[in-house]
């Protein structure tokens, strides 16, 4: 199965610290979204990050190959279900070729404030890994 990357599991060492085996394969687009940074973490002083439907807006992120035996081990990564929820999404690679995917979105109605330098840092250095800036 495939699972959309876009915010700290981007990078590629923080993936494989929380999920050794992974397969990233290759960068994706999901249109009518953008990136907000929400509510709080105690762990990082500042916002999480979630996807929020926007239309005419994308998020571009990475796309791992996951087994199911991990897709359980990533639910309690992303505090899934009781902070973060599963979304199944349809990502774009190459701008036309539809890949079903996994993501996860923050419950309820997030209060939108701003991430701390160190979390940021960690989410920019996993667009780097992908190319993506």
């Amino acid at each position: 199965m495939f699972y959309f990357a876009y915010g700290l599991n981007l990078n590629r060492k923080h993936m494989t610290q929380n999920l050794p085996v992974n397969r990233p394969m290759f960068s994706a687009e999901l249109p009518n979204y953008k990136l907000i940074f929400c509510d709080w973490s105690r762990q990082y002083h500042g916002g999480m990050v979630s996807l929020k439907h926007s239309r005419g807006n994308k998020v571009l992120g990475g796309i791992y190959e996951i087994t199911e035996r991990y897709l359980v081990r990533l639910d309690k990564c992303e505090w899934c279900p009781d902070t973060y929820s599963r979304l199944k999404i349809t990502v774009y690679r190459d701008c036309s070729e539809e890949i079903e995917a996994l993501t996860y979105v923050k419950n309820g109605q997030p209060v939108e404030t701003r991430p701390s330098k160190e979390y940021l840092g960690i989410i920019q250095q996993g667009y780097l890994d992908w190319g993506l800036i």
